[in-house]
């Protein structure tokens, strides 16, 4: 008499399902009730017709993503390649400047590259009053008129700014919600020099090159502060990063007190390289560090072709970029203090150097001493 095998707890039946105990492929062809799992209708998986790609969140329809992308425009931060192919409309015209509608190129809310707003009644007054340079005035449609709307319009059509009219919504929309009490200003974006445009500019002063370098200066007023510096003691102009650095923002504007309409401003997409460039071109690279062993006011180069650089407050200089400098020097402060804050010590900075070139004869400009 033979045995029969039993495989599992539950009788003769083979557990895979198939012929031979073989499980079938796909994971099994039957459901546990025996019943034939449904399949494609004979047409294979990669046989099936799909919808195409998932759009990107900056091309879909009411998502946050695609809001932020229609503020910063087609080619803006929020819509990259892949979203500019799925995007089949264009920003509102009145979210628009027709004078930088057709710039390209990648733009960054708040960083100097593209048009920054200013929200709030106090806020837009004073950038105005400081001469902040703005493409439009959004006012809202039913808020109250008081003195400063009043002063806002006035210095806007005084200034020959468009003083355009919108709605709670389209303010909320253009100022990504933030506080406007019913007034908002549009800032145009910063044209950037390039550093060799800097050494242009003192060659056709007919004097030796002083520049501002900044390195980790975050504070967009900060930067002002300094341009302002800069500017009154006869600097040719300031030098920033493209990235981890600050750029010229409505607050630099208003930090810089007009400076910056006098002095450019150039952006270096490596600093540590745009310094070995102009020491390439006999312009000595001097960094500011308290670690530094010449003092200031004992800068010999001080009247030579010079480019100063001004780190961060804390941590000062950073070591690709204090390697790059021929010298460093030092601000003597007393023991009890830490550091300085960074325009405070490049106005020192560029005061001692404007008072050692002060005794040479070459043209000096307006505002240092002779």
């Amino acid at each position: 008499m033979g045995v029969e095998a039993v495989t599992g707890s539950g009788g003769g039946r083979p557990r895979g399902g198939g012929a031979g105990g073989k499980a079938p492929r796909g994971g099994g062809g039957r459901t546990k009730s025996g019943k034939p799992r449904p399949g494609t209708g004979g047409e294979g998986r990669r046989k099936l017709e799909g919808k195409g790609p998932t759009p990107p969140a900056s091309a879909r329809t009411g998502h946050p993503a695609q809001r932020r992308a229609a503020r910063s425009g087609p080619s803006g931060s929020g819509a990259g390649p892949r979203a500019r192919r799925f995007a089949d409309a264009e920003p509102p015209r009145s979210t628009r400047d027709p004078a930088e509608a057709t710039r390209s190129g990648r733009t960054q809310r708040g960083a100097g590259e593209a048009a920054e707003f200013v929200a709030g009644r106090n806020a837009v007054v004073e950038s105005l009053r400081a001469s902040v340079p703005a493409a439009a005035l959004y006012v809202g449609a039913r808020v109250q008129h008081d003195e400063r709307i009043s002063e806002a319009i006035k210095l806007a059509a005084d200034r020959g700014v468009a003083v355009l009219e919108a709605g709670a919504f389209e303010l909320d929309r253009l100022t990504g919600g933030a506080l406007h009490q019913g007034l908002a200003l549009r800032v145009r974006a910063y044209h950037y020099a390039h550093p060799d445009d800097l050494l242009a500019r003192a060659a056709d002063a007919a004097q030796p090159p002083l520049i501002a370098a900044l390195d980790g200066v975050t504070d967009p007023r900060n930067l002002g502060a300094i341009v302002r510096s800069a500017a009154a003691f006869g600097a040719h102009g300031v030098v920033v990063p493209a990235r981890r650095g600050a750029g010229v923002t409505a607050g630099a504007w208003k930090a810089s007190a007009g400076a910056l309409a006098r002095l450019p401003v150039a952006r270096a997409a490596n600093l540590a390289r745009a310094l070995a460039s102009y020491r390439d071109d006999g312009v000595f690279a001097v960094g500011l560090d308290s670690a530094g062993d010449t003092e200031i006011r004992d800068l010999d180069l001080a009247t030579s072709p010079l480019v100063l650089v001004i780190g961060s407050e804390g941590r000062g200089l950073s070591r690709i970029v204090a390697q790059a400098c021929d010298v460093l020097v030092r601000i003597p402060i007393a023991a009890r203090t830490e550091s300085l804050n960074a325009s405070v010590a490049a106005s020192i900075a560029l005061y001692e150097v404007a008072t050692l070139r002060s005794q040479l004869p070459w043209p000096h400009p307006a505002g240092v001493a002779q």
